[in-house]
């Protein structure tokens, strides 16, 4: 049994294994020979609402044979205040998997411990693997290779999109820049615990030059709301937009979606590069059948 509860926990091998399998999966989509999670039931447990991770699990747990539910915190005793080990020793004992989205990173490392079954974290406040995992395939599609990469990150470097591209950047070795306020900088000891080619700057400029990819995130996440108009006047030259791009003209522009037009990136550079931005979404739903395949071999 396998879980999926961080890219740090990966190791180089299978985080290229599954951006392999990913567009296996995307290659074999309506005719899949195999159908792993035949006579299974998995369930998928939201505590932050999502378009892209809801849709591209329930259809992908659906193509590779399984039945889904999908459980809100209010549907649950969560929401009343379970602790998340007694629902986990129930759901392990009538589910065949779990995919969960939520606040605490620890909540989903509980969950999968006390289950017992796969379990996949959909998202947390600490990291965002499911869609790494979309984005280096996306890449792989668009370049050919992951070989002398370099990602820009522009925008909130301590959120979990943030945190997850470092620790891909640390198993992969790419070039990874961060450009950010130091308030919204990631803690120096994670980046000395994952180590790799990060370089963390406030110079949007300098960190933008000649990269292959340019990459932002909202500036305002889930459960950050109280902070909206601080964040956005913290962040406001942290922007993709037509003059930054000119520093690389040939990078790919990617947000994980969804977007806040002309916040975190101009209407203008995202309708130019929504081929791209597009496909990386419609990528969620291959990564994740290739996740869920290799959580039950």
């Amino acid at each position: 049994m396998k879980n999926l509860l961080s890219i740090e926990a990966l190791t180089k091998a299978e985080i290229l294994s599954l951006v392999e399998r990913s567009g296996q999966m995307k290659a074999e989509r309506g005719h899949h020979a195999l159908h792993p999670l035949r006579h299974q039931c998995w369930a998928i447990m939201f505590s932050k609402s999502s378009t892209r991770t809801r849709v591209s699990f329930e259809v992908g747990i659906r193509e590779l044979g399984g039945d889904v539910m999908f459980l809100s915190a209010n549907d649950i005793q969560l929401g009343r205040g379970e602790p998340i080990k007694d629902t986990a020793r129930v759901m392990g004992r009538m589910i065949h998997g779990a995919v969960i989205r939520t606040f605490e990173q620890q909540d989903v490392e509980d969950f999968a411990k006390f289950s017992g079954i796969p379990t996949v974290n959909a998202l947390t406040d600490e990291e965002h693997p499911c869609q790494i995992l979309a984005d280096l395939f996306t890449i792989m599609e668009l370049r050919g290779s992951l070989e002398n990469l370099s990602v820009c990150f522009i925008g909130d470097g301590d959120c979990n999109m943030a945190r997850s591209y470092i620790w891909a950047a640390a198993r992969l070795g790419f070039e990874l820049r961060i450009a950010a306020p130091v308030k919204y900088q990631p803690p120096a000891e994670l980046l000395a615990r994952a180590g790799g080619n990060v370089v963390v700057t406030t110079d949007l400029a300098a960190a933008a030059q000649g990269v292959d990819v340019l990459y932002t995130d909202v500036w305002v996440s889930m459960g950050k709301e109280e902070e909206s108009a601080f964040r956005i006047a913290q962040l406001a030259g942290y922007q993709i937009n037509a003059d930054l791009l000119s520093l690389a003209p040939n990078a790919l522009v990617m947000h994980c979606l969804p977007a806040y037009r002309d916040k975190e990136i101009t209407d203008e550079v995202l309708e130019m590069h929504a081929e791209t931005i597009f496909q990386q979404a419609e990528n969620r739903l291959h990564a994740q059948k290739a996740i869920l395949a290799w959580m039950v071999e």
